[in-house]
């Protein structure tokens, strides 16, 4: 099952302090808006994104589409049909995307632990 890019979405307090912090590690701001309280920031093939009062916990984020690089993929499974597939496999969807629709939308689940999932697709 081909997810897309992955990066995980953390729950920051002050992004101004995590992005000092991320920054100390070797990650670079590579998209968001500060002003906004997201930024994405990278390392190599590591994503992370910072999130300051969107996410109750922090998310593991898989963007169908996508390369980790944010480059579009000529082939890629659609949100709509990995929602099919794991509903087929018994997976609890959390948040539905509406299988009526085409081009970006997300669902949600979460795994045994209770850590939250968005597969999130932007195109």
């Amino acid at each position: 099952m081909e997810l897309g890019a992955f990066s995980i979405s953390l729950n920051v307090k002050d992004i101004h302090r995590s992005k000092a912090f991320y920054e100390n590690l070797g990650f670079e701001a590579f998209g968001g808006n500060i002003d906004q309280n997201w930024l994405i920031m990278k390392n190599e093939d590591t994503v992370i994104g910072l999130f300051q009062g969107m996410f109750e916990k922090n998310t593991l984020t898989f963007n169908p589409g996508w390369n980790q690089n944010t480059e579009n993929l000529d082939d890629f499974t659609d949100v709509r049909d990995l929602q099919k597939k794991l509903k087929e496999k018994g997976v609890k969807i959390i948040q539905e995307a509406d299988e009526q629709t085409e081009g970006p939308a997300f669902i949600t689940l979460e795994d045994p632990d209770g850590n939250p999932i968005l597969i999130d697709q932007h195109r």
